[in-house]
């Protein structure tokens, strides 16, 4: 049985004090339970990165933490970048790639994609690799070519066993931060299309274990229908994931 993830995309929101605060209070709102049935991940900044894993160690937190980014390169001269090793030693599980911002704010391509989710494996992290359509894309009726395109291109030369331990998270461009979501009949729909994209390129096997999140202005309002559907097992969750008590209601959706 596949188990769900529900991670915080924190942006580029907070300081590292704040980050600190954040977790806390998060896990103040928590009970154990909690923790059995969901992967809980928060992704803050880079530079709060070594202070979330201080308080989630020192306090014995059951929680994951994500990055908001990587590069595909171990070192070098690479102004600016991240590479895989260096989160690696700052206890980092999961490793966003492909954030729609990424790619349009700052020309991210489906290779470059593919590299990171490529370098995230080879370091024993789990990538969260996003995909999705724009509002024009859906309303001219290339979503699944669109989708279909990215998720063959993200996992292009992976092998099936890495595959099945790739997270992929559906967030249609249009939803992200405008309050708009899709509605759970949709989300689903794609969360199925995706599932049924890794089957025809990685196999059954591969298709079965991968998790699949819904993301776009997920909410505490909305999150248990979405995760009543089938295949979807998770949610990558933006500016709810800043808000400790909504967070946790999201994460606890079951209540």
């Amino acid at each position: 049985m596949r188990r769900n993830v529900i991670a915080g995309n924190w942006k580029m929101h907070g300081n590292h004090l704040e980050a600190i605060q954040m977790v806390q209070k998060l896990s103040y709102r928590l009970d154990p339970e909690d923790y059995e049935r969901v992967d809980i991940v928060v992704a803050p900044p880079f530079t709060s990165l070594r202070s979330v894993q201080t308080v989630i160690e020192s306090d014995h937190l059951p929680i994951r933490i994500g990055a908001q980014d990587v590069f595909w390169e171990d070192s070098g001269a690479y102004t600016g970048e991240i590479a895989p090793p260096m989160l690696q030693m700052l206890s980092v599980s999961y490793v966003i790639t492909g954030h729609s911002e990424r790619r349009q704010l700052f020309g991210e391509t489906d290779e470059m994609v593919n590299r990171k989710v490529k370098a995230v494996l080879a370091h024993s992290m789990t990538p969260i690799m996003c995909v999705g359509e724009t509002f024009e894309e859906r309303e001219s009726g290339a979503t699944e070519e669109k989708v279909g395109g990215q998720v063959g291109a993200g996992i292009a030369g992976v092998a099936a066993q890495q595959v099945a331990s790739i997270v992929i998270a559906y967030e249609p461009i249009w939803a992200i931060g405008t309050g708009r979501t899709a509605t759970d009949d949709d989300a689903g729909a794609m969360a199925s299309f995706v599932r049924d994209t890794v089957r025809s390129i990685a196999g059954t096997e591969a298709a079965d274990a991968i998790r699949i999140q819904y993301g776009g202005s997920v909410n505490p309002g909305n999150i248990a229908g979405l995760m009543a559907k089938r295949d979807i097992d998770g949610a990558l969750v933006g500016g709810a994931s800043l808000d400790p008590d909504s967070f946790a209601s999201i994460i606890r959706y079951w209540v």
